[in-house]
């Protein structure tokens, strides 16, 4: 634009009456003319616009609210305060900024009201986070019916309720602030009531409705939340144990006898200073046969952190980052005999919530766990140094309880919390944030929520087996890190969403056949115990999404493991807290409660058992139990028999023959009629999963020679050859005999589980002995598609590939799996 431009100012008296109507005014909003203010039980006006000048007519839970209710606006000279308008209706209103600023957090809650209009309204700014929000709560269920969060502004905005599907029933409004960063806080002002919906030229438009399937309980007692629970037919929920026999329950076992171990993490979510630890291990039993906990023990007090716990072998075993410890009872009398053993150190605790946890003894005889993803371990005997301590950071591992050796089993995925093992002893873990459930397999690497393999030339991992999710949508919108928010309605109906802790393959025997064989976990935020159904698919298997078992209807369930008992009734330990994610802060966790309920089908009874009464024979012959928890009680206290008795027991000479020929002489005095028993079953039994567990409890006895396993590989059944196949190489030194045997396997055997045991097996035989194995393994072009198969025997040939090139070309020309030639060649190309 061009051209000269003339600014002309001119000026004149006037009266003062027409000075005074030119002068500026101050907006105020208008209110809507038939808003009225709630009223409470006697009939008087509910305080609901902060006119009183007071917080009266609301409970304030926290320290957000210090200083309130503001008066007037904003004042421009408080930080950031300049140009800052609250635009409040009225002289006072909440401005959760104004005083404190966003660090603090907390609850405001008002008087209980009845609608009595189909409409209402309020002003809501701040932050526009899930966790800074006013909700509208029917007082009689629970269940939030409206919600929102501000614009990340100051300036409140109106906001309009529809109440018409709740006329005549009470509710109450709840101003809720979590967050501690930038816009966390909540200003609101002025609810009314109004006979017609409102008009607002800048009315804030709620999100899409996060409806909720039910209303859900919170803060309620356990006897009410067990009934509130929504089970299929026939089943019942008992709350078997509450608060305060047992509080912040984290881990739990049950024993020879039935009984209920329970860890009580106190000291969560920090380590406290050395020798002010606060956790704690019970014991809880029923005695009298009606399903709740009677008689409760302290076994062991002034623990550190703890987060995982088995019994067995004369003691506790213990997880308590950084160690794992063994404190001994091996006289039975519920108290320990001396200060715990420090078995391994080193263990991570970076992040609190991704400790060792989910301690459950194997089918071979090896307590197995969990670890998570961003806590980061070193793991060694003490005063083992820094080079031969063994790195890991996510998976499962796992520790001979005599031989005393610790393994990483299978590496990867994020922050499992649960662990079993199916009829055929396969592995299986749920996970968070990632898909959500997982086949572990020896030696094999997992897709990570974060960070990098330790072998830096994997190059693939192995995913999930879920066929589904259990959330809507994209995961940024579910993994919350320490929000809460509701779950919504298509996300509920996929199963709750990504957090999970616990799992259970359930073998017990008294619910309906249906349920044998598959695999429960808790969905923290659905509040409730998803089911998936396992069908095998190739070397492993595929889990696609069964109805959800339980839903427990109450937002503040949290079960982090759940187990069967003797008589296939399912123990569930509830953690019960309003902070459904893992917080650093110790002041936002409640640790006055705490619950464990029992899920019984149909009149089950709870009968009395003791293992520890019966003879080996008798303990062999439970192996033929159609309750696994007999099989695997039983099975242990073999071993333990066996452990027990080598300890007893006195060389007779300086001869190490003589000495061989004299152990095996009295240990078969011992076990001579179970070994009967398990050897008729493991050649005659039917179905697998009965030979399977008699050729485990052999396994762990010492009942089996190399010559049994080698004729093993043999078999009829792929997974008695398969796993055959593992315990051969249980000490890394397969002899010639079984390599060559394997050899076969892997160029004859139709079976992929077979092969995926092959080359799960040469990670455990030196790297210079794998060549005739994988060779025949990479020949099987069928495999080239399995979702294993490649990458297991990746991982087997890359170190044979990087220690000498002409086998790695050798391998190059043979391999007929296209994926497995492709990393050969990038290996060779690498440094």
């Amino acid at each position: 634009m061009k051209g000269t431009h003339v600014l002309r100012h001119a000026s004149r008296i006037v009266a003062a009456a027409e000075f005074a109507k030119a002068q500026p005014k101050r907006f105020t909003p208008a209110r809507l003319a038939k808003g009225v203010l709630p009223k409470g039980k006697l009939g008087q006006a509910l305080n609901l616009d902060f006119e009183k000048g007071t917080l009266a007519d609301w409970t304030a839970k926290g320290k957000a609210w210090g200083g309130q209710p503001i008066k007037g606006e904003i004042d421009a000279n408080r930080k950031f305060g300049e140009g800052k308008v609250a635009k409040p209706q009225g002289d006072y209103w909440l401005g959760g900024y104004e005083k404190l600023f966003d660090e603090p957090t907390g609850t405001l809650t008002s008087a209980v009201f009845e609608v009595t209009h189909p409409f209402a309204a309020f002003r809501i700014g701040g932050g526009s986070h899930a966790e800074t929000r006013v909700e509208v709560v029917r007082a009689d269920s629970r269940q939030v019916i409206f919600k929102i969060s501000g614009q990340d502004s100051e300036t409140m905005r109106p906001t309009v309720v529809d109440l018409r599907a709740h006329s005549g029933k009470s509710v109450f409004i709840r101003v809720i602030d979590e967050h501690t960063g930038g816009w966390g806080h909540v200003n609101f002002d002025d609810f009314r009531f109004y006979a017609k919906r409102p008009r607002f030229a800048n009315a804030v438009q709620p999100p899409e409705p996060q409806v909720f399937e039910k209303p859900l309980l919170e803060g309620a007692a356990a006897e009410t939340a067990a009934k509130a629970m929504t089970l299929p037919a026939g089943f019942r929920a008992i709350a078997a144990a509450v608060e305060p026999d047992v509080m912040q329950p984290v881990a739990f076992t049950l024993d020879h006898r039935g009984r209920m171990w329970v860890a009580e993490a106190h000291s969560y979510p920090r380590r406290q200073p050395e020798g002010r630890g606060r956790d704690r291990i019970i014991i809880l039993e029923d005695t009298n046969g009606d399903h709740k906990f009677d008689k409760r023990k302290v076994f062991v007090e002034g623990l550190n952190l703890v987060s995982g716990l088995e019994v067995g072998f004369g003691g506790v075993w213990v997880g308590a980052a950084p160690y794992l410890m063994f404190i001994p009872d091996r006289d039975g009398d519920d108290q320990p005999d001396a200060k715990p053993e420090i078995l391994l150190d080193g263990w991570g605790y970076q992040d609190t919530h991704e400790t060792m946890n989910s301690f459950i003894w194997g089918p071979d005889g090896w307590l197995y766990g969990c670890h998570g993803v961003f806590t980061h371990s070193k793991v060694g005997k003490p005063g083992t140094p820094e080079a031969k301590r063994v790195p890991f950071n996510a998976g499962v591992w796992r520790y001979h309880p005599t031989r005393h050796i610790f393994e990483a089993f299978a590496h990867g995925t994020s922050n499992p919390w649960g662990v079993d093992f199916d009829a055929h002893g396969q592995c299986f873990i749920e996970a968070c944030v990632i898909p959500h459930f997982f086949h572990m397999i020896q030696g094999g690497r997992y897709q990570r929520q974060g960070g990098q393999h330790f072998n830096p030339h994997t190059y693939d991992d192995i995913k999930t087996i879920a066929d589904h999710l259990h959330y809507a949508g994209n995961i940024r919108d579910h993994a919350h890190w320490g929000k809460t928010p509701g779950v919504p309605s298509a996300t509920a109906e996929a199963g709750g969403g990504h957090a999970h802790a616990g799992l259970m393959i359930y073998l017990g025997d008294s619910w309906p056949a249906k349920y044998r064989g598959a695999a429960f976990m808790n969905n923290i935020h659905g509040a409730r115990l998803n089911m998936d159904i396992l069908k095998p698919s190739g070397s492993g298997y595929t889990a696609s999404h069964g109805p959800d078992f339980v839903e427990f209807n109450d937002r503040w369930s949290q079960v982090i493991n759940l187990r069967y008992d003797q008589d296939g009734s399912v123990y569930l330990i509830d953690w019960y807290d309003k902070n459904q994610c893992h917080r650093n802060d110790p002041d936002v966790h409640d640790r006055s409660n705490g619950r464990v309920y029992k899920i019984v089908y149909e009149n089950e009874e709870r009968t009395p058992v003791n293992l520890a009464k019966l003879a080996p024979g008798a303990l062999a012959k439970l192996q033929a139990y159609p309750n696994e928890w007999q099989a695997r009680h039983a099975r242990r206290a073999l071993q333990e028999r066996l452990a027990k008795l080598r300890r007893q027991w006195s060389p007779v000479s300086s001869d190490t023959a003589e000495n061989a020929a004299a152990w095996q002489q009295t240990r078969d005095s011992v076990f001579a009629e179970a070994d009967a028993i398990l050897k008729t079953q493991l050649a005659k039994a039917s179905p697998t999963a009965k030979r399977l567990r008699a050729l485990w409890c052999l396994h762990v006895i010492d009942g089996l020679a190399k010559r049994d396993l080698l004729a093993l590989l043999k078999d009829r059944e792929p997974m008695l050859r398969a796993w055959a196949v593992q315990f051969l190489c249980e000490t890394r030194q397969p002899s010639v005999a079984a390599l060559a045997e394997f050899a076969r396997l892997a160029a004859e055997d139709p079976s992929p589980v077979v092969r995926l045991y092959l080359a799960a097996a040469m990670q455990r035989t030196p790297v210079n002995q794998r060549t005739d194995v994988l060779t025949a393994l990479l020949a099987h072009a069928e495999d080239a598609t399995d979702p294993n198969l490649p990458h297991l025997y990746w991982y087997a040939a890359e170190p044979v590939v990087a220690a000498n090139k002409t086998t790695a070309i050798q391998l190059l020309a043979k391999t007929k799996i296209p994926k497995i030639r492709q990393h050969i060649t990038r290996r060779l190309a690498s440094k």
